[in-house]
């Protein structure tokens, strides 16, 4: 276990949809783009621990520390999601997600690693998401549990479309042992140190 004390700053927050892992930028491209610090006026040299996209949402840790920061990127930290999929989602196309498929990456075709996959039997019980998801007059839709220990660029998204169940909404539940839980959309909570189990 890996204790990150107080010499720096580190945040847990529910990252909402629409926004960027990200503080500011010049790009005029994102100028209509909402930031994380449009949440809290974060200390200066905040960085976010491996980045949600704009669409996805949940846990999202935040620190000053470029150290904690590679740690959990370094592929030891399970990160945990909950995607509900388009369409009732099939026994082989779970294992499929658990032994590997192949995405795109940079122009590049890539495996996935092996990892942790399963079906949810209920609903879980997460905010509501500002943008509405389409109903189920447009057909059945399956909630799934996917935990990774490498993290591409939109990695679950193009897993779950290469087993053909495209994902309608993403949210990170857990990242080592630190979990969501009873969060809610936009929450921050300033933690004096992170417990990161690998």
């Amino acid at each position: 276990m890996e204790v990150y004390k107080k010499d720096h700053r580190h945040f847990v927050i529910y990252k909402p949809y629409g926004y960027l892992s990200q503080f500011t930028t010049n790009a005029v491209k994102q100028r209509n783009k909402r930031f994380l610090g449009l949440l809290q006026d974060f200390p200066e040299g905040i960085m976010a621990i491996g980045r949600l996209d704009e669409k996805s949402e949940g846990l999202l840790l935040l620190t000053t520390d470029g150290k904690m920061s590679d740690y959990v990127n370094s592929q030891k930290v399970e990160k945990e999601y909950y995607a509900l999929v388009d369409g009732n989602i099939s026994a082989e196309a779970i294992t499929q997600l658990k032994t590997g498929v192949e995405i795109g990456f940079d122009g590049k075709k890539y495996q996935t690693k092996p990892c942790k996959a399963f079906k949810l039997d209920t609903e879980p019980d997460l905010p509501e998401r500002s943008k509405k998801i389409r109903d189920a007059r447009h057909g059945p839709t399956t909630w799934v549990s996917i935990t990774l220990k490498e993290g591409k660029f939109r990695q679950v998204r193009k897993m779950t479309s290469a087993v053909g169940y495209p994902t309608l909404r993403l949210v990170r539940v857990r990242v080592g042992s630190i979990q969501l839980n009873a969060m809610q959309v936009g929450d921050v909570v300033e933690v004096d140190e992170f417990h990161t189990l690998s």
